[in-house]
């Protein structure tokens, strides 16, 4: 559910922490803790703050758009799951969606179509499918993805399988789809 600044006033009540203070508090726990699991507690959170747009601003401010692309760069599979969920979240919004596409965020959400962990796949069809942009489409159509895809489109899993072979109806083979 998406909130209102009136809802989060109320919540927050006259002696809480406000929602800005509270999202930087996140920040720099996750980048100062060496706790791994409160690394992915607090990415978790992060992510979750990520899915109401009344939270847009104050996460832009602080930059966690940076923080969760820099998530796919790490060798940890549950940061990489935690992070593109938490642009999954964001990416709809037009400022976060061209800042993902001119920061090189395409070919990183690109390498996780191949992830082991299904819900970080399942992210990143979502993610590319929200990030196409007359502008984006060169980078995300490409032949590369279209071959994922279709593997992917064979996959056991059904949710897997049912948004890859949806990306492929969409962008690939939209005349196959009145079959």
């Amino acid at each position: 559910m998406f909130s209102t600044r009136r809802q989060l006033e109320r919540r927050t009540g006259k002696s809480g922490t406000p929602r800005l203070e509270y999202l930087e508090e996140l920040v720099n726990e996750y980048q100062n803790t060496k706790d791994q699991r409160a690394k992915y507690q607090v990415l978790a959170n992060l992510a979750n703050f990520a899915y109401d747009p009344i939270n847009y601003e104050w996460l832009w401010q602080l930059n966690v758009v940076d923080l969760f692309l820099d998530t796919l760069n790490e060798s940890d599979e549950k940061l990489r799951e935690f992070g593109l969920g938490g642009l999954c979240n964001l990416c709809l919004e037009s400022r976060n969606q061209k800042h993902i596409v001119e920061n090189d965020g395409i070919p990183l959400i690109i390498d996780c179509l191949s992830n082991e962990n299904l819900d970080t796949t399942l992210s990143a069809i979502t993610v590319l499918n929200f990030l196409i942009t007359p502008t984006s489409e060169q980078y995300i159509l490409t032949d590369h993805v279209k071959e994922q895809m279709i593997k992917l489109s064979y996959s056991d899993n059904i949710r897997v399988k049912n948004l890859a072979t949806i990306f492929l109806e969409d962008y690939f083979f939209p005349n196959d789809a009145n079959k």
